[in-house]
């Protein structure tokens, strides 16, 4: 019986010729990162040293990748003091995929893996962080895990007792309607789905749709993979993540594709028809919630937000910049714009996308994932409701339990700015 992409990844790296779900591995792992959570890795990890007698050490520091976005800048000295001890974690060993509070190499964790060329096909990646999922869009087999998980693979270099999970086929065709892209997808699917459909499974993305689209909406679909409960989203190796890798991340070394094996065995297959979507809207307070525009439209909306590791790359900011150019938010509505990284608030300043936000009334934030997680930089007042291109909406997600949240894409975040209400950009 032939293997799935997550199935032929787990079995390289654990050493073996073939595994199926169900068996029970340890894989070496090629990549593994944390953000400002990497505080709570090196107390586990010290602690585990200290028990044993043994000079803490890292297995292979060019493996470990620490990058601050979630609280950044520091919103408190609590936070400043752990990125200051994560700072001196990572010089006295020597890791040099640390990315620290800057405005050129600095940003989101999900983007910079991919964008600095940190992720390759067929990798094992581990995250301290649930949309660690995101990775997958490179054809890695990518999934999150806990601190203490994570100082065990920073001490041995291996992820222990995975069992290898099922596969749900992902086949998707036809040509996206205008104003419709892969955020509007990943919301159908995962409110088809539901939050607990793929709970413990791999989503592997197939279809003419998939092999369309770009780098940047690969990663929002495998992104998401997670809100329905999947352990890994992965879209297969090809073409475009050759193009990307080559292109985008710099990368010069050879790339090797990990694909499915023709008699490859999943648990189910799950077809979609791209040319029959809309707009698609998750409701509060579940990502699962989700409904087509038209059921929700002229919703009013206090807060827009645009950006994350979601749907914070520069054709998502692109996209807005579009609709909102010579346009005005909303009076009594705010908007914040959150590129994904440093490198892309260069790219939208140049294009004229930050100037085109600015004269709409549109603030323009440093990359960060503040109000996505409601630490800081976008808290909503009671009652209030937010429109946002983030990827959950659960109760309290953007700081206050009184208020809502509705997700939806790029597109359809900016058209609402204009109005005000939850708007359908294809009325524009």
């Amino acid at each position: 019986m032939g293997m799935t992409v997550a199935e032929k990844i787990l079995a390289r790296a654990a050493g073996l010729a073939s595994v199926s779900a169900g068996d029970v591995v340890e894989p070496k792992v090629d990549l593994a990162m944390s953000h400002e959570n990497a505080a709570l890795v090196i107390n586990q990890f010290l602690e585990v040293f200290q028990r044993t007698g043994l000079t803490p050490t890292v297995w292979e520091p060019s493996r470990i990748a620490i990058i601050f976005d979630h609280r950044v800048p520091a919103e408190s000295p609590k936070t400043a003091t752990n990125q200051k001890k994560i700072r001196e974690f990572v010089a006295a060993n020597g890791i040099a995929k640390f990315h620290d509070i800057r405005g050129d190499t600095g940003g989101i964790c999900h983007q910079i893996l991919p964008e600095y060329g940190y992720v390759r096909p067929g990798y094992v990646v581990v995250g301290t962080d649930s949309h660690t999922t995101s990775h997958g869009a490179l054809g890695a087999f990518s999934f999150g895990i806990g601190a203490t998980e994570m100082a065990s693979v920073w001490s041995l270099g291996y992820a222990v007792n995975i069992e290898v999970p099922e596969t749900i086929k992902v086949v998707v065709n036809g040509e996206m309607p205008p104003h419709v892209g892969a955020k509007d997808l990943i919301l159908h699917l995962i409110g088809t789905l539901t939050a607990q459909g793929a709970n413990y499974k791999v989503l592997e993305f197939h279809g003419d749709t998939i092999r369309r689209m770009s780098t940047s909406g690969r990663i929002a679909i495998c992104n998401m993979s997670v809100e329905a409960g999947a352990t890994s989203g992965i879209v297969p190796g090809d073409a475009e993540t050759v193009r990307y890798l080559r292109e985008e991340a710099g990368v010069t070394d050879e790339i090797p594709l990990t694909t499915p094996d023709p008699d490859a065995r999943y648990l189910r297959t799950v077809e979609v028809d791209a040319s029959t979507l809309e707009p698609q809207i998750a409701c509060p307070h579940m990502v699962d919630n989700v409904k087509p525009i038209s059921a929700v439209a002229g919703t009013k909306v206090q807060q827009i937000v645009i950006g994350s590791c979601t749907n914070g790359r520069l054709d998502d900011l692109e996209i807005a910049a579009s609709i909102l150019r010579g346009k005005k938010v909303a009076a009594g509505t705010r908007m914040l714009v959150f590129p994904a990284s440093g490198r892309i608030f260069g790219q939208a300043l140049e294009l004229g996308y930050v100037q085109d936000f600015m004269k709409a009334g549109a603030v323009v934030m440093n990359s960060g994932c503040g109000p996505c997680l409601g630490v800081h930089e976008g808290a909503l007042g009671d009652n209030e409701v937010a429109l946002s291109t983030t990827n959950r909406n659960f109760k309290g997600r953007m700081g206050n339990p009184k208020s809502e949240v509705y997700l939806c894409s790029p597109a359809v975040a900016a058209a609402s700015a204009i109005t005000g209400v939850i708007t359908d950009p294809r009325n524009n």
